[in-house]
């Protein structure tokens, strides 16, 4: 896709180091002069949001560990004395809980924009399965992190996830014991927790730049869905996305500024401000929102098991979303059928996430709501599994492009090479 470097040393230093090290060549093949399709919207810009969310909870996150306590008996109030007494402990610990929010909030859009424009179809499949892996090292790793300032929510929203593993056949209560460390939720689950949650994503960090690496071999799709057929097509990727992208990031960073500084506790839980006690129960327990969908369908399935099973297979289902899609035109943009099973698609998952913060027993308009996560849920796999099949089969898409450029600059588009 980039084709042969351009990068031209112009120092002695920077010839030796080329020679031996070519990081300097890396970055001006990847970042300055990779071609990249010219009718990129604002929806490609979370890429690059995404990679500053991550350099976010890994700072901040270092420098919480310096001050936190992992000990059941001390882990609640060192948290509040990071709030209290460390200089700007407040801010940092903020920014490392509302950025958690941020980081889900970008993936989400990021995962729903490729799939509309379908991008993970061929040459494009190990991307989409790599994406999917950070997704799930992300769920585990917000996971030990909602666990560790032991407060009622996080006590509780361990022991509830942690005993799903004992519904497994043969080895469930092996695995919920290793998990815990003990017989219970207890010290040594947190000091668990806390070793993960430290480690994972410095992981997440890697399998991005493999993310990354495996971006930059076929290049970037586009909201056309059409390949890259000349050079007109395409634009350097700086100064035009990387000015672009900046403009986005800025106001993204103001939209994370505003939770920080106005409303830290929007995505929080008041039972989180008691310490941890095992012996009360809250009325409602509940994860963070961007756990929701899944938990929606977890309690929709009366059996434990069944329940178990049916939210792994949410999140092992978007593997093999490649290979369910059976058209041959990758954006829904020229797929009108299509196009409207994916809103539908996307009004499902925010049923779920509803449904999911409410009550087991809540109810709506007279319908239990239940009920209403049993049929979302219903629809969530059958977009997956029946209609992405069945629709690229029988579906007419729309009359394609020429080319990119021709869709862009219309008459002023030399016409593209044989």
């Amino acid at each position: 896709m980039s084709g042969p470097s351009t990068y031209n040393p112009k120092s002695g230093f920077e010839r030796w180091l080329d020679a031996r090290l070519p990081l300097p060549r890396l970055m001006h093949d990847t970042m300055s002069t990779f071609p990249t399709p010219r009718n990129l919207n604002i929806w490609y810009t979370f890429g690059g949001i995404l990679t500053f969310c991550l350099a976010v909870q890994i700072v901040t996150g270092v420098v919480l560990a310096m001050h936190y306590v992992a000990n059941a008996n001390l882990a609640f109030d060192s948290v509040e004395a990071i709030m209290r007494e460390v200089n700007y402990g407040w801010l940092i610990r903020y920014m490392h809980s509302n950025g958690a929010s941020m980081f889900f909030l970008a993936v989400y859009i990021h995962m729903f924009r490729g799939l509309y424009y379908g991008s993970y179809k061929n040459p494009r499949e190990l991307i989409w399965i790599i994406g999917v892996l950070i997704y799930l090292l992300m769920m585990a790793t917000a996971f030990f992190g909602y666990v560790l300032p032991w407060g009622q929510m996080s006590f509780w929203g361990a022991t509830v996830i942690t005993n799903l593993f004992s519904a497994i056949p043969v080895v469930g209560n092996s695995i919920a014991t290793w998990l815990w460390g003990d017989f219970a939720v207890g010290d040594a689950t947190l000091n668990r927790f806390f070793s993960l949650h430290y480690l994972l994503p410095f992981i997440i960090s890697g399998v991005v730049g493999l993310h990354i690496w495996a971006l930059h071999v076929p290049g970037n799709n586009n909201p056309l869905g059409i390949d890259v057929k000349s050079p007109q097509d395409t634009v350097p990727f700086h100064p035009y996305y990387t000015v672009k992208d900046a403009f986005y990031l800025v106001c993204f960073i103001i939209l994370f500024a505003a939770f920080v500084f106005y409303s830290p506790d929007f995505f929080g839980s008041p039972d989180n401000y008691q310490p941890a006690n095992p012996l009360v129960t809250p009325p409602d327990i509940v994860p963070e929102w961007y756990l929701l969908p899944f938990y929606a369908m977890l309690r929709s399935i009366p059996n434990k098991l069944l329940g178990v099973i049916v939210m792994g297979g949410a999140i092992v289902t978007l593997v093999f979303i490649p290979w369910l899609d059976t058209s041959r035109v990758r954006s829904c943009r020229f797929r009108p059928l299509m196009k409207q099973f994916f809103w539908a698609f996307a009004v499902a998952c925010l049923l779920l996430g509803y449904c999911g913060a409410q009550s087991v027993d809540a109810e709506r308009f007279g319908v239990p709501l239940v009920w209403v996560a049993r049929i979302a849920s219903l629809y969530y796999f059958a977009f997956f599994w029946l209609i992405m099949p069945v629709i690229g089969l029988i579906e007419t898409p729309k009359k394609l492009p020429a080319s990119i450029a021709q869709s862009v600059l219309g008459d002023n588009a030399a016409t593209p090479a044989e």
